[in-house]
């Protein structure tokens, strides 16, 4: 056993003469379970993967890793977006940075009961929150990624016998205000905007019935990502967004997208 008291040396803080600052340095692909909270449910325990970094000044050999986790642990009972500017005010301070970064990307679940039966099953959604600080101020963004069912308006128009469908995505990513946007908000509203919502389980007559509302409500692509802008546009809270819906086609080799990006115009309209 080494019992040596010697000091232990603090190579990191050791000056660097290349004269070579670094945008950013730190850990990634750090998996850590966390406890997730959004205003609309009950906060829920989920393994994130996270990236974590600072910026490094050209005079200084190199950052402290060990600090990165010692910020992550003081805050992973309660992960949110009304929590990252805590949590990267505090790596700032911790390593000394002029900025800081972060990002936790994490799988959401639902509980979602079937239309007719009843049955209850999860669903799970990827989200990801992440934030940037500096002089100039913070910014943070939440994206989430939607399966949902699509049917083809053109298929159903022009087909003697029913219509393809195909399983799509929809992520949306926003920056929001003062008051926060949650979760659950945005899943419901790529849900809406699509042919029908995702189901884990289904009987016959659930089946059924997501089948035929599928068919009521046919959209392609850009009607997807039309129908999502409407909704936020309409959201003063919403002071951007971007949302891309994804088809994989269920009779053609390749998959079928469409993106929107906005920005709130600076008188607020």
């Amino acid at each position: 056993m080494i019992t040596s008291e010697r000091p232990v040396a603090d190579v990191q803080s050791r000056p660097d003469r290349r004269r070579i600052p670094i945008d950013q340095v730190g850990v990634s692909d750090l998996r850590y379970l966390v406890v997730v909270a959004d205003r609309s449910e009950r906060p829920q325990p989920t393994v994130a993967r996270l990236r974590m970094s600072v910026s490094l000044p050209q005079e200084v050999k190199g950052t402290h890793m060990s600090r990165f986790i010692e910020v992550l642990n003081r805050h992973r009972e309660g992960v949110a977006m009304a929590t990252l500017p805590l949590i990267l005010a505090e790596l700032r301070r911790r390593l000394g940075a002029a900025s800081a970064r972060i990002e936790v990307a994490f799988p959401y679940f639902r509980e979602r009961r079937a239309p007719v039966s009843g049955a209850s099953g999860l669903v799970d959604y990827d989200c990801v929150f992440a934030g940037a600080v500096d002089e100039a101020g913070i910014d943070c963004s939440l994206a989430v990624r939607v399966p949902v069912t699509s049917l083809c308006p053109c298929s159903k128009e022009i087909s003697d016998y029913g219509a393809h469908n195909q399983r799509g995505f929809v992520r949306i990513e926003v920056r929001a205000g003062p008051d926060e946007v949650g979760i659950d908000e945005l899943i419901e509203v790529a849900e809406r905007s699509a042919s029908s919502p995702i189901y884990s389980l289904l009987k016959r007559a659930d089946e059924r019935a997501v089948t035929m509302r599928a068919y009521d409500n046919p959209v392609f692509v850009e009607d997807v990502v039309r129908n999502v802008a409407t909704e936020l546009q309409a959201d003063r809270r919403i002071a951007w967004f971007r949302v891309e819906a994804e088809n994989d086609e269920s009779i053609h080799n390749h998959v079928a997208f469409a993106r929107v990006e906005w920005a709130r115009p600076a008188d607020g309209v």
